[in-house]
């Protein structure tokens, strides 16, 4: 398996909803993209990671969520919708497209979530708590929408000139990955 890049900030495939993936047309690279992207999650400590993020314009995500005295819940979702959500979660929340930068950011605090998993099947996620979270987080990826564009615009204002910061640091990261050794 690989680890691949992770898009930053600024890059326009994370402002552009993805399309919708033909399963019949994908299933048989399926499972390499799949390993490739739970993979490039773990490598990086996060929870979640959207297709896009990766710079593929597929409606896709993956997710895997820490149990206590469990096996992490490693969950596949393609061509997902909110179905339902209630409740409300005001925390910090992050983003691998976003290295060191974390914001409160108001979520639903459940959600019903419909999609297609790796092997084609319908399926119907009821979620809570950071597993919600994550959904919605992902979701959004796949929908253009940034996790800091659910904040205040007072809020995205002042973050304006860390973004700044942090977009040029991202940029000499990723430069310095790609020079020969």
């Amino acid at each position: 398996m690989a680890i691949k890049r992770i898009c930053k900030y600024g890059e326009k495939i994370l402002e552009k909803k993805t399309r919708k993936v033909n399963f019949d047309e994908l299933k048989k690279t399926l499972p390499l993209l799949l390993a490739d992207m739970f993979d490039t999650m773990d490598a990086v400590g996060g929870i979640g990671l959207a297709a896009n993020q990766i710079g593929l314009d597929l409606r896709l995500a993956v997710i895997k969520i820490k149990r206590e005295d469990e096996e992490p819940l490693s969950i596949v979702i393609i061509n997902p919708e909110i179905a339902e959500k209630s409740g409300a979660l005001y925390e910090e929340e992050g983003c691998l497209s976003f290295p060191g930068l974390f914001a409160k950011i108001r979520r639903a605090a459940k959600v019903k979530v419909r999609a297609i998993n790796e092997k084609g099947l319908p399926i119907e996620i009821n979620a809570e708590g950071l597993f919600a979270k994550a959904l919605q987080h992902e979701l959004d990826h796949l929908d253009g929408v940034l996790f800091l564009s659910r904040l205040p615009l007072l809020s995205r204002l002042k973050l304006k000139p860390a973004l700044i910061k942090f977009k040029s640091r991202w940029k000499k990261m990723d430069e310095s990955k790609m020079k020969p050794k």
